[in-house]
């Protein structure tokens, strides 16, 4: 039987190695700092999906208020399950934890991003009833830009 559960500091190893399945290489010592800091935050839970002692994934979510919408919006910021136990409904699990406590919190919308080539990852989100609806743009801030400066007042 999975579990789902808030995910603790102790968990940090498990984190880790589910992160890596997506491409992020964060230490367990990186990962613990994360969840400790997070769960600071009030807005930002982290779940484990666990059966018989072994994590099998994992959601992280963010409660925000944005100045478009009459009410809070949930994203999900991370979903990850283990390779092997993919396709066991795990993900799913996980995804109606995040939708039934986006509608306790009274959020108008549970919302994701998803990495362009993660076909099979669209194609489970499609499965579960979400649509595409935008194009997520990003820089990274660790390279000086040729610019002007931004002045913000």
């Amino acid at each position: 039987m999975i579990q789902i559960r808030a995910c603790t500091p102790a968990d940090a190893t498990a984190v880790s190695t589910l992160l890596r399945e997506l491409g992020y290489d964060v230490s367990a010592r990186q990962a613990a700092e994360h969840i400790r800091q997070l769960a600071l935050t009030g807005s930002d839970p982290i779940f484990l999906a666990v059966a018989d002692g072994q994590a099998l994934g994992l959601i992280a979510l963010h409660i925000c208020r944005m100045l478009q919408y009459a009410a809070p919006v949930m994203r999900v910021t991370a979903l990850v399950v283990d390779g092997q136990s993919r396709r066991r409904g795990v993900g799913k699990q996980l995804m109606e934890h995040a939708e039934h406590l986006a509608a306790a919190a009274g959020c108008e919308a549970v919302e994701l991003t998803s990495a362009v080539g993660r076909a099979e990852a669209h194609a489970f989100y499609r499965s579960i009833g979400y649509e595409a609806n935008s194009l997520r743009f990003r820089m990274a801030l660790d390279e000086p830009r040729n610019s002007q400066s931004l002045t913000v007042s």
